[in-house]
């Protein structure tokens, strides 16, 4: 049985944030929707309960659903702005609309340094980062006053009998210096956790797993592509049953340049026992007129069942399917909080088991792909694969915004192939979450020579982001951009003019589709 911090979901952007920087001080954490009840939960695992941010108000008439009896299990507890709010209004403390919102870096002062403020000083002042309007205007009974923020706003509170703490602010944002600190002092000194979270453990748990629920004479099938992700799940699993994990990576048309062969060659390489199917007429000519970025995302999704379904079933008694499916891609396919706008479709949750009646393994899907690169590194995979930036799963089918045909799939790999040339020469892959070029719906006028062109619009994009589920744009040097610019212009027949994206996520997403 794993020790693990629960974490209930409000509806906060920051919410991953938190499990993130429980797992980075070795403990590891679920999220769930706020709206779960103590019952329903094996309380015997869960040694300390996290109530995160969310934009609603707790008196409102939207204030998501809470089972107050979560208060009453004498668990350690932390509240995390919404969380304080809310703990203060179920514990007999008033919440009162602000005169003036907080958002942004705020300073915080310390007025009784304990608890979760353990070893920071009386009277000293901080930077964090606040997000809100309401605030918490009286005490729950038995809390007292840890820390305050601009005109005496109550920022931090506790209660260390019960062992429960509240902040006002954000500490799991990097834009709170100190944040890891204070969750540290949640984790280790309120909850009295042990660090006992590791890569080595998933691996060990995997292959231990695999080796129960997969018979001597089945076999596993795994659809690969290329990615951190799905390889690493591949080598996991092909260290626990060998070549009976049948990998199947499937060119759907839509890859950058020459990037079929040459992940196949790595593939390979690792030991993989791997079949590459050239189904790229396939996918096109269903493409074919699509303009809809989410129409797009079905076609391609179930064309790639069918084909994957085909090839499984050359393979003889085939049990279980893996894939490499992540935490983000669950919490966001499947909102924590219940019915919600779907922002985009995720293409390795849900589909293949259904349609071929498989079992599905997927290693990773409580985990970040931080934590899955640590796991291929513990594996000795070369770094190369590693640290390949995240490709979507539709490919360059979200990149060409409009429709898709063969000459703005040119287009647009040629260009991509030059931009990731540069910021390679540069030093920079290394440095971004992502970077990449888009074909954009609209021409423009230009002049070549002493001729008027009237072609293609290219865009860059390049982020900097820890989990991608936020991202800032990244501010790459201008002579970076402007060989890039020039060499696309001139060696990319059919473009005419490139732009540059700076927008960050929120409230844009990564890709443009």
């Amino acid at each position: 049985m794993r020790q693990h911090v629960l974490i209930l979901d409000f509806g906060s952007q920051f919410t991953q944030l938190i499990a993130r920087r429980t797992r980075e001080l070795g403990v590891y954490s679920e999220i769930k929707p706020c709206s779960v009840k103590p019952d329903s939960i094996d309380l015997r695992e869960v040694k300390a309960l996290v109530l995160s941010g969310g934009p609603a108000c707790v008196s409102g008439e939207d204030a998501p659903p809470f089972d107050p009896q979560w208060l009453q299990l004498g668990l350690p507890t932390l509240g995390v702005c919404y969380g304080m709010q809310l703990m203060a209004h179920c514990l007999g403390g008033k919440v009162s609309p602000g005169t003036s919102r907080e958002f942004g870096h705020a300073p915080l002062h310390i007025s009784e340094p304990s608890g979760i403020l353990n070893g920071f000083q009386a009277g000293e002042k901080i930077s964090v980062w606040m997000s809100h309007g309401d605030f918490v205007s009286q005490l729950p009974p038995g809390f007292r006053l840890l820390a305050t923020s601009s005109g005496e706003i109550s920022a931090a509170m506790g209660n260390p009998e019960k062992r429960m703490y509240a902040v006002q602010f954000h500490p799991e944002v990097v834009h709170t210096p100190r944040g890891k600190e204070i969750l540290s002092n949640f984790l280790f000194g309120v909850a009295r956790l042990s660090r006992d979270w590791t890569g080595e453990d998933v691996i060990q748990s995997t292959i231990d797993y695999v080796g129960r629920t997969v018979g001597p004479e089945q076999n596993v099938i795994c659809a690969l592509s290329g990615g951190v992700d799905s390889t690493v799940a591949a080598v996991l699993i092909n260290k626990a049953i060998g070549q009976r994990l049948h990998c199947i990576f499937v060119d759907n048309g839509l890859l950058r340049k020459n990037e079929a062969q040459q992940v196949f060659k790595r593939l390979k390489e690792l030991g993989l026992n791997v079949k590459l199917v050239d189904a790229s007429a396939q996918f096109l000519k269903e493409l074919s007129g699509v303009s809809d970025p989410e129409k797009k995302r079905k076609i391609i999704g179930r064309v790639f069942i069918d084909v994957f379904d085909q090839e499984a079933h050359r393979i003889p008694n085939v049990t279980h399917l893996v894939q490499g499916t992540l935490y983000p891609d669950v919490i966001e396919s499947v909102s924590v909080r219940g019915p919600s706008a779907t922002i985009k479709s995720h293409h390795n949750v849900g589909g293949l088991p259904e349609r071929m009646k498989l079992k599905l393994i997927e290693p990773f899907r409580e985990l970040f792909k931080d934590e899955v690169r640590r796991i291929g590194r513990d594996l000795k995979m070369p770094e190369e694969i590693l640290g390949r930036q995240p490709f979507p799963g539709p490919g360059l089918a979200v990149r060409v915004l409009g429709e898709i045909t063969e000459e703005r799939l040119r287009i647009l790999r040629e260009a991509d192939a030059i931009f990731l040339e540069e910021i390679r020469a540069e030093g920079w892959y290394e440095k971004l979450w992502q970077s990449f070029a888009v074909i954009l719906p609209v021409k423009s006028v230009g002049v070549m020579g002493d001729g008027r062109t009237y072609d293609q619009t290219i865009g860059l994009r390049a982020v900097h982001s820890e989990d991608g589920m936020t991202a800032d744009w990244a501010y790459l040097p201008q002579d970076l951009l402007r060989r890039t610019s020039n060499r696309i212009i001139n060696e990319v027949k059919g473009v005419s003019r490139v732009v540059l994206d700076i927008s960050s996520k929120p409230p844009s997403t990564i890709e443009w589709e």
